[in-house]
Order: C-alpha cells, then sequence, then structure tokens
C-alpha cells in the first residue's frame, strides 16, 4: 500500500480511508485503499468519471458502477469477480456460497477476493465468512483494511440489506435472496 499520492492518477476521499486509483489508457488499471488524507484530483475525463462514481456510491451504496476496468485475472478470479458483481448491495454470500455456485473451494474464492484488484466496483466486501462472521479483506484479517470491509457493510446496510450485530454473527441477512437475477 502506497502512501504518497504520486503512485495513482485520481484519490478520492472516503469516510476514514481513501481509494488511490490507477488508469491505463481509457480503463481502470486498479483501486486501493489508501490512508485518509490523501487526496489527487482527476486530470482527465475517465478520471473525472471515475470520481463521480466512486463519489456517488460513497454517499448512496446503490448506485451501480459503468467504468471500464482493464483485463486482469486468472480465468477462476475473473468467474468470482464475475458472481460478485451480481450481489446486491446491503446482500451478502459466503466464501463457500460463491464456491458452490462455481465449483471452487471456499479457500480459492478467499484468494480471489485478496486479488481483487477492483474493490467497490467489484464488490467482494460483500463476501463473508461462514456463520456471517466478517472473514478477511485484501489478503488482511486485522487492521485497517477489515475495518473498511466492516464500513462498507455498515454503509450499504443503511440500504436496507442486512444489519450488523455486536451480539452475534458480525452480519445477519434480512433478505433471503442475496443474489440479483
Amino acid at each position: 500500500m502506497s502512501t504518497t499520492g504520486e503512485d495513482w492518477d485520481v484519490i478520492v476521499g472516503a469516510p476514514g480511508f481513501a481509494l488511490g486509483v490507477r488508469l491505463a489508457a481509457d480503463t481502470v488499471a486498479g483501486i486501493e485503499f489508501l490512508p485518509a488524507g490523501l487526496t489527487r484530483s482527476a486530470r482527465c475525463a475517465l478520471g473525472r468519471e471515475v470520481t463521480t462514481q466512486l463519489t456517488a456510491y460513497l454517499r448512496d451504496p446503490l448506485t451501480p458502477f459503468d467504468l471500464p476496468l482493464a483485463a486482469a485475472g486468472t480465468a477462476h478470479q475473473r468467474a468470482v469477480w464475475q458472481l460478485m458483481r451480481t450481489i446486491a448491495p446491503g446482500c451478502t454470500l459466503t466464501y463457500g456460497e460463491v464456491a458452490a455456485q462455481i465449483g471452487s473451494s471456499p479457500r480459492a474464492v478467499g484468494g480471489a477476493c485478496g486479488a481483487n484488484p477492483f474493490p467497490i466496483v467489484i464488490p467482494c466486501h460483500r463476501i463473508v465468512a461462514a456463520g456471517g462472521s466478517l472473514g478477511g479483506f485484501a489478503h488482511s484479517t486485522a487492521g485497517f483494511l477489515p475495518g473498511i470491509k466492516r464500513w462498507l457493510l455498515a454503509h450499504e446496510a443503511a440500504a436496507g440489506g442486512f444489519r450488523l450485530s455486536a451480539n452475534g454473527p458480525a452480519l445477519s441477512s434480512r433478505r433471503p435472496d442475496a443474489r440479483l437475477s
């Protein structure tokens, strides 16, 4: 994780963190979570559009994304990422549920989640551990990054999809249909 703004084409501020965005040609090449306080204004039309869409999501988690993403990942990772994009804001699936749907293992799904180059746009935060616990985030189970996952899920809870629970599992679904048709 870079802590300077020079490595990023755009840096979008968020509550308690920032989103560093790399652009390549006419695509988004990657998004990473950065410490709060960093900013970098967009200098091109794509950068302005990325800023607009990420800012809109940070205001309203039901905002859809329509950004050109650079090709990335193995066939397995792309299958996991494609399924992630079908999970509605405010809904979650477990690593095991995703694995069953694509014929994989929960551990391999977790690896694909951690390798996701476009977090938030491809919502890896909507994949949780069995029993509703938070699970990892970006290959981390403690500190800064899982805190962002918790914030993203709480942000989407405001849309009415699920709630965080202080006395039981980290998440509990209020909707039986975790996927969009």
